[in-house]
């Protein structure tokens, strides 16, 4: 017998419905960057034309949200995260990463769930650019936790040795965040 495609307690959407804060952040092209420090050996900075510039990957997962609802066969084209460490070279020490978006959002992943080869800074979906309400320029995607740990908006990876808990996850929501398992909540 198959595994399911649907984690439990989900329903398939056919709409990709925006949920955030309740701000978009406006943000201008040519002021965007993104940078990724602390526990690294090479500190990095990207404007968007040198983002873009770095190898394309194309992903594509399902994506679900903690409210209940799975969009099937997101197809997401950014930045692996692999890429991003190899270049920054993270010390020994480093076990999480911090991740600061231009809404003031925050949350925080293992660096072993960042490591995974279909995790991306998406600029891309659907074949269009990453439209602003979903995250654009550049969100965070971790297609094996709920939506909330694939942040829009992003603009600082942090490398720390500790794990600090994000927004959502110091109101009580679940730090692993597995939809397989239905980890909501804390």
């Amino acid at each position: 017998m198959p595994e399911p495609r649907i984690p439990p307690g989900q329903s398939v959407s056919k709409r990709f419905p925006r949920l955030d804060l309740g701000v978009i952040p406006t943000v201008v092209p040519d002021k965007w960057d993104l940078r990724v420090a602390g526990s690294v050996e090479n500190p990095l900075r990207f404007n968007l034309p040198e983002f873009h510039a770095l190898p394309k990957v194309s992903v594509t997962r399902d994506f679900s949200c903690v409210t209940g609802w799975t969009r099937l066969d997101c197809v997401w084209e950014g930045v692996a995260f692999q890429t991003l460490a190899a270049m920054a070279k993270p010390k020994p020490s480093a076990t999480s990463v911090w991740i600061e978006c231009g809404e003031g959002y925050t949350t925080s992943l293992r660096l072993e769930d960042l490591m995974r080869d279909d995790v991306l800074l998406a600029y891309g979906f659907d074949g269009k650019p990453l439209p602003d309400e979903h995250g654009g320029p550049v969100r965070l995607i971790v297609p094996r936790k709920y939506g909330w740990k694939s942040a829009k908006w992003v603009r600082l990876l942090d490398f720390r040795d500790r794990h600090d808990l994000g927004f959502w996850e110091v109101r009580g929501y679940s730090d692993t965040a597995d939809p397989w398992t239905e980890d909501r909540y804390s």
